[in-house]
């Protein structure tokens, strides 16, 4: 039998030896693909059985789905605001005044990379050096990885000597291939960059695990002025601070000017579901860059054998407190760059990898289920609301466009002549159209709040550019379907068949 604290390094079925267990695991890994693949073929079904009962569910659903519209876009709304008033405020005179002991917090920035450039990796550390924050505070850690191969080891101790001198400590990392019980990818990378901190400068110096705040960020991460004078508030003002993540918003504006419409569209769609998701941070998972105590890492471990490892810290740290475990909505920004290949059709191709990358932390959702039952202390109510929001999340990932867009037709292509004579039929798509159009509004507060965002236009540029940041929201139907539901029915599919993925690197690029 599994100890509970082993429960913790679960990641799939074969982990677990107890048959009764790993059937059970096995069986929570095809849920996700269950219930989005009986959906859209239930809609298939029942259309030409019962056309009429689906016809009224169509209704009803589209109607749900323009409410949830409105209410996500009240939400992005408000935490847009709050985002540009933080923009406003000199955290660190915040700290000055209200936190005279804010100088014991040291950031640690840890930056995996895999095959980037030299001038990509050089503006990210740029982008921690003009920052508004004391750089003797700041612990950088470079984490490449072996299997890249010696050029990339010395490119990276190049950088290393022109940076060095900028900050407390600077370190390049070299992660080897092939440890066992690893997955190869940034979970692994970040894992081992934090042990290489912990025994060569964290403990040598004896700074106090409580005192340090890591960053895990993506190697094109750039940081906004004030980002880490935030961190350290919201750390600082936090009643429990080592019982909680620290979440920024993801803005993809690094090369928003040089993407290609519907990555610029994907792009900042992620941006604004980040936005909602700080107004409700009882559903906050990390996500991409995000921040957490050192202690956090000590006590609970970083990931190294999963894939969607900014969540599952999250998720790893929740069920190692028995669910006093939070995330802090930073209402902060960080830039990060859109997927941006040297041709459209690589491009599409990125994205729609990126995508299903993303889509594959579907596998937390075995994971909860699991663990809930292996956990007796966190309260039946929030294993409810847990479990209901992470399935819901990624049952509507994979199916509410195409539910929307496509198989709202289905009656009256399959419902037979009976149903195409009546009434009902006559009214379905004009029903459906009218709510559709409401809908638009939502869309065009995600229009004028994407050009309140956008980084000033590059000279190279002509005037209409910015006006096609408008219009290519009218995209947002297709890019929902062909990079929202179809890569995260793949990643399902490939959870329900047991291929397990592997880390995908996305391809930075910028022009």
């Amino acid at each position: 039998m599994v100890s509970e604290e082993n429960y913790l390094n679960i990641t799939r079925a074969s982990d677990l030896s107890n048959p009764k267990e790993r059937a059970l695991y096995r069986f929570f890994e095809t849920l996700p693909a269950l219930l989005s693949l009986g959906t859209l073929l239930g809609a298939l079904i029942f259309s030409w059985i019962i056309p009429v009962s689906v016809a009224f569910f169509i209704i009803v659903f589209d109607f749900f789905w323009f409410l949830r519209i409105f209410y996500l876009a009240f939400h992005q709304t408000s935490s847009f605001r709050q985002m540009k008033r933080n923009l406003k405020v000199n955290w660190l005179e915040k700290l000055e005044k209200e936190n005279p002991d804010w100088q014991r917090v040291y950031h640690l920035i840890i930056l995996p990379s895999c095959r980037e450039s030299k001038e990509i990796i050089k503006s990210s550390l740029e982008s921690l050096i003009v920052s508004n924050y004391p750089k003797e505070k700041m612990i950088v850690a470079l984490a490449i990885e072996e299997r890249m191969g010696e050029n990339d080891f010395k490119e990276a101790k190049e950088i290393e000597e022109d940076f060095k001198g900028k900050f407390f400590k600077f370190i390049v990392t070299s992660h080897p291939e092939d440890m066992p019980g690893e997955i190869a990818g940034k979970g692994s990378n970040v894992a081992f960059a934090l042990n290489e901190v912990k025994d060569k400068i964290v403990d040598p110096l004896g700074i106090p695990y409580e005192n340090i705040v890591v960053s895990s960020f993506d190697i094109d991460t750039k940081p906004y002025p004030y980002y880490f004078a935030n961190l350290t508030w919201n750390y600082l003002n936090n009643p429990n601070p080592f019982r909680s993540s620290y979440q920024p918003i993801p803005v993809y504006n690094n090369n928003v000017w040089e993407a290609p419409a519907f990555s610029r569209v994907i792009a900042t769609s992620g941006t604004f579901w980040q936005m909602m998701q700080q107004e409700r941070p009882e559903q906050l998972v990390t996500y991409s860059a995000h921040a957490f105590p050192f202690k956090v890492f000590i006590e609970a471990g970083y990931p190294s054998n999963i894939v969607a490892d900014d969540s599952h810290v999250f998720w790893k740290a929740y069920f190692k407190y028995d669910g006093d475990y939070k995330v802090v909505p930073l209402y902060y920004p960080i830039s990060m760059d859109a997927v941006l290949a040297e041709s459209l059709k690589r491009t599409a191709i990125n994205q729609y990898k990126q995508q299903r990358r993303w889509a594959w932390g579907c596998v937390e959702i075995p994971y909860l289920l699991f663990n809930f039952l292996k956990r007796k202390k966190i309260p039946m109510a929030e294993k409810i609301r847990h479990s209901f929001t992470i399935i819901d999340g990624f049952w509507s990932w994979a199916t509410s466009s195409l539910l929307v867009f496509i198989l709202g037709w289905l009656p009256l292509w399959l419902g037979g002549d009976e149903f195409q004579k009546s009434l009902l039929s006559y009214n379905l798509p004009k029903i459906t159209s009218y709510i559709m159009s409401f809908a638009m509004i939502g869309m065009l507060a995600s229009a004028i709040t994407s050009l309140a965002i956008l980084p000033p236009k590059p000279a190279t540029y002509g005037k209409f550019k910015k006006l096609s940041m408008v219009f290519q929201w009218f995209l947002l139907p297709i890019t929902l379907i062909v990079f929202g539901n179809l890569p995260a029915l793949d990643a399902q599919i490939r959870l329900l068949l047991g291929k397990y993925m592997g880390f995908w690197v996305t391809e930075k690029h910028r022009k």
